[in-house]
């Protein structure tokens, strides 16, 4: 890895990922910016080998970035770098081409060693996305029709909860999610099938095998 682009707002973790490139890939060329703008920029300008990519900027998500990535150079090994660890997120970001997902909370040195695997084609994946990501391909065989309506993961796991009788609020809870998010995701879902009642959902929810 001769050049690698890094994306990332924030000044000490920009910095930690910078020593982290420096010890994985001892000489290379290291690019750092804070916003999508500049990183734009650069991806124009230079060929990247490799990119790490924070998602949740002031000025856009870097999946802008991925995506501009891909299209200029798609051989450019791109890691996600983030907090992020929900499914939509990490199914999203290897569905759009990257190779990597590494949370920020991992030690650093676990951190170089994953990025010196990716010399040898094996993707920079920490301990509990890979799980993420096994189970997410181990989900029960129904839960195919839901996804043939086009519903996400998390989708499915919010039909699921109102199917079974839980209000949004409850749903919140459970997830972890804002009320607002969850009536989101509620609409979408509504959209999709196409319903428009709680009675109906629980209906779809059992004939789409959720419950």
């Amino acid at each position: 890895m001769k050049r690698v682009l890094i994306i990332e707002d924030i000044a000490e973790a920009r910095a930690l990922l910078e020593n982290t490139v420096q010890q994985a890939f001892p000489g290379c060329v290291c690019n750092s910016f804070d916003n999508i703008s500049d990183g734009l920029l650069a991806v124009a300008a230079h060929d990247f080998d490799l990119a790490l990519l924070d998602i949740q900027l002031a000025d856009g998500s870097g999946f802008e970035i991925l995506k501009a990535l891909m299209a200029r150079r798609p051989e450019t090994v791109c890691v996600i770098t983030t907090i992020l660890a929900d499914d939509d997120t990490i199914m999203t970001a290897i569905a759009a081409g990257a190779q990597g997902y590494l949370l920020k909370e991992q030690p650093q040195q676990i951190q170089v060693r994953q990025l010196m695997q990716l010399q040898d084609g094996v993707p920079a994946l920490s301990p509990h996305v890979a799980r993420r990501i096994l189970q997410h391909f181990h989900k029960p065989a129904e839960t195919d029709s839901a996804l043939a309506h086009n519903l996400t993961p998390r989708e499915v796991e919010v039909l699921t909860h109102i199917a079974q009788g839980f209000r949004i609020r409850e749903v919140a809870i459970k997830l972890e999610l804002t009320e607002n998010t969850v009536a989101g995701y509620v609409k979408t879902i509504y959209r999709k099938l196409n319903i428009s009642s709680r009675a109906e959902a629980a209906l779809c929810g059992e004939q789409l095998g959720l419950l």
